[in-house]
């Protein structure tokens, strides 16, 4: 099964509020290595954006007028995402929303089966850290000098690079031609062969801390 890393923006914080999503992003992969299918879009959200959303994603209202309504994108998106691993960070949040839409247009729901919260997966490796997609990025080296506001595609991108530290994997190193730019996949039988970028983060003092006061709050829950 091929994974899909997504990420919305959106004009608020909840539904409740009626607030919609502005921009949709997908990046496919295969083994958690990039296939170069990507669904991206910017979605008119039907509603001003409110200065607050703007500061964070800079999508303005006058913008967003000029592109297509979710209920255009919403046949594509789904087909793009069908019978796929899904990994969202905060999986709540945009599955609240993607169904809130959804519903709108009366279409079904995306079920919760093949969803993975990136952010549950942080909090049971890292329990009692920060486990934001830009902590998770600063503890694992991942470059975020791109990342001046948030952009969905950017972030499905962050988000991949995090995932495989999060699970711990060796990710194949990418050989790029100079006469094409097709990803060349390393066979499975010489991946001893290759070298790998492997970084060992020690915990800080109050990390420790946290983690010791989590597990004495943990047991005397579960055992006392």
């Amino acid at each position: 099964m091929n994974e899909i890393f997504l990420d919305t923006e959106t004009t608020g914080l909840s539904v409740n509020d009626r607030h919609k999503i502005v921009e949709i992003a997908c990046i496919e992969t295969r083994d958690l290595l990039p296939t170069k299918r990507i669904f991206h879009k910017a979605i008119n959200p039907q509603r001003d954006v409110p200065e607050e959303a703007f500061k964070v994603h800079g999508f303005s209202t006058e913008f967003l007028r000029t592109k297509e309504t979710f209920d255009k994108v919403a046949d594509s998106f789904l087909e793009f995402i069908k019978d796929k691993k899904i990994i969202i960070h905060n999986a709540s949040f945009d599955l609240s929303f993607l169904n809130y839409e959804l519903k709108l247009i009366r279409k079904n729901e995306i079920k919760k089966d093949n969803i993975v919260d990136s952010l549950e997966v942080a909090r049971n490796k890292f329990p009692g850290s920060s486990n934001s997609l830009d902590a998770l990025c600063r503890r694992f080296n991942i470059d975020l000098s791109r990342r001046e506001k948030h952009n969905a595609l950017l972030d499905c991108e962050l988000l991949r690079e995090v995932y495989i530290n999060l699970l711990d994997v060796r990710e194949p190193k990418l050989i790029f031609s100079n006469e094409s730019a097709d990803v060349v996949e390393t066979n499975s039988n010489n991946l001893k062969k290759k070298d790998y970028c492997k970084i060992i983060i020690e915990p800080s003092q109050e990390e420790l801390k946290l983690h010791k006061e989590f597990l004495k709050k943990e047991l005397k829950k579960n055992y006392y």
